[in-house]
């Protein structure tokens, strides 16, 4: 439940702060593999500033991780949990994705959205945010990469 409730809140802001006739929103992507079956991606948003990848962790506490490490740590009280890099995670969604729609690597973009009430305790890259932060990511791609007709095919694929 508590996953389905931070993929709700991205869903929600996205609805709210992205302008429905520039960014399409796409919910629970399932993606064939080549090695493993499938994979299931939270977010896919499209529009001509590019396709935005994104994985959703609802978490509390602090979180400590850097870009290459494979395991990250969550600590809430004295409790501490390992979980895997959010973006080792993703960048399987994003080739995976970009392999499928045969795009150019400029144009996909991996984004990972903390919610909950979670604090970064270790530096984050840009692409690492928390609550709404995504939505300022996004609206930062000024530059168009796709084409009208791009963004119909990748939307229809």
């Amino acid at each position: 439940m508590k996953g389905i409730f931070g993929e709700f809140q991205v869903n929600w802001a996205a609805r709210r702060f992205l302008d429905k006739n520039v960014y399409r929103l796409f919910k629970n992507v399932t993606l064939p593999t080549a090695s493993s079956g499938t994979t299931q991606v939270d977010h896919v948003i499209v529009s001509k500033y590019g396709v935005f990848v994104i994985e959703t962790k609802n978490m509390k506490g602090w979180i400590f991780g850097g870009p290459n490490q494979k395991i990250w740590t969550q600590t809430l009280y004295r409790h501490t949990s390992k979980f895997l890099n959010p973006l080792h995670q993703n960048d399987k969604h994003t080739r995976t994705l970009q392999s499928t729609l045969e795009l150019d690597p400029s144009k996909i973009f991996s984004l990972v959205v903390f919610v909950g009430d979670s604090t970064f305790k270790t530096s984050m890259p840009d692409n690492v945010v928390s609550g709404r932060g995504y939505i300022r990511f996004i609206k930062a791609k000024k530059q168009v990469v796709l084409s009208d007709s791009e963004i119909r095919s990748i939307c229809e694929r």
